[in-house]
């Protein structure tokens, strides 16, 4: 059974201090002030660099990653629902075609997402004593 956006939006929101706004009229998931994932339907633009290939159809969501060399690992594990258009050349993101993804696959990238962007906890200060080196 395909995934739905109703469903990205549970998977994400039930991850701690999430929230949900817009970027270019369109849903955005958020981690402090970092988008993990959003809404990602094609652009006039996007279509035509398709040529004579039929782009991936149904709703289109885009995925933080870490860098590119974990893009590259995603798009190779899951290359039925994972892809990339040019668009997104040297940009640590994937995009999927939520038709086709299985709900697992789905979970996994959103919670590796949702690391990437979530804001690192402060770190401890140290004081150094007087006298030590």
């Amino acid at each position: 059974m395909p995934a739905t956006l109703a469903e990205v939006g549970r998977i994400a929101e039930d991850l701690p201090d999430v929230s949900v706004g817009e970027r270019r009229g369109h849903r955005t998931w958020f981690v402090g002030d970092k988008a993990f994932a959003w809404e990602r339907p094609f652009s006039k633009a996007d279509i035509k660099r398709f040529g004579e290939r039929t782009p991936p159809e149904g709703p289109i969501l885009a995925i933080a990653v870490a860098d590119l060399v974990e893009k590259e690992a995603a798009l190779a594990s899951n290359p039925t629902a994972f892809f990339t258009i040019p668009h997104f050349d040297g940009y640590a993101a994937i995009l999927v075609q939520l038709r086709k993804v299985t709900k697992r696959a789905l979970g996994e990238a959103l919670s590796k997402a949702w690391q990437v962007a979530r804001p690192l906890p402060p770190r401890p200060t140290t004081r150094r004593r007087k006298g030590s080196a």
